[in-house]
């Protein structure tokens, strides 16, 4: 969808859309940030140092605790072949302005791996991919000054077109949107060794979804976690590599 076709639909559905995202921001459970670590030590091996930093899905809203949210089930997975030393940085609400606040005002230290999860305020925010895209950028760079990751995982927006919060034709406007952010951002790392893209969730994302029909529950994060971990344990972290871009 081209950004005129964008604003298109959103001149002709405007006043629905309003209607329907202010009935869902009524009616959809406000879910609580979950109780437990966010920091900590596991495992034996290589050490590997993580964070992961971003929104409500990195918080783990949707789950019961933070052991079963995405920090919780990534940290299992990945501690049972390294010494983990993790951090979650993360803020129910953010969009992408937000985490960039939030990455600059954390002390700098070194990670071996960054994950980021961030986007979905930003579409219903209707900021523009690529404007989006920018931001995406200026995370980056931000991520590589403050703690010189290996590698830059940045999670690929939710199917938003099978949040079963949002009634159509809205939960349709926002999926479009989400993938239109999502297509941006594989063709900008596209041949990029250090930052990549990862894609938790594919295909409808009603089975992995919390009782809101919003954010994910224990089993899409166990899904997304999983996904994760393969990703990072495949990765040659003892190579040199080329700065970010």
């Amino acid at each position: 969808m081209r950004d005129w076709e964008r604003y298109l639909w959103l001149t002709l559905l405007g006043p629905l859309l309003w209607l329907q995202g202010k009935h869902v921001r009524r009616v959809t459970p406000r879910l609580p940030e979950p109780p437990g670590a966010r920091q900590g030590t596991a495992g034996q091996g290589p050490l590997l140092r993580v964070l992961i930093a971003g929104d409500s899905a990195a918080a783990g809203v949707g789950a019961p605790s933070q052991h079963e949210a995405l920090s919780g089930q990534l940290v299992s997975r990945l501690s049972q072949h390294r010494t983990v030393q993790w951090c979650l940085m993360a803020v129910n609400g953010l969009d992408s302005p937000g985490l960039l606040r939030l990455l600059e005002a954390t002390p700098v230290e070194h990670f071996d791996v960054v994950v980021l999860s961030i986007g979905v305020n930003d579409v219903t925010g209707l900021r523009s991919p690529s404007e989006w895209l920018q931001w995406q950028s200026r995370l980056a760079r931000s991520v590589e000054h403050r703690f010189e990751p290996g590698l830059l995982i940045h999670s690929a927006l939710p199917p938003m077109h099978g949040f079963t919060a949002l009634p159509q034709p809205l939960r349709w406007f926002m999926g479009r949107w989400a993938l239109e952010m999502n297509w941006h951002l594989a063709t900008s790392l596209s041949g990029q060794a250090r930052r990549v893209l990862h894609s938790p969730l594919l295909g409808a994302a009603a089975p992995g979804l919390a009782a809101d029909g919003f954010h994910p529950g224990p089993l899409g994060y166990s899904l997304w976690a999983q996904g994760l971990s393969q990703l990072i344990l495949a990765y040659p972290m003892g190579e040199q590599l080329t700065t970010l871009q």
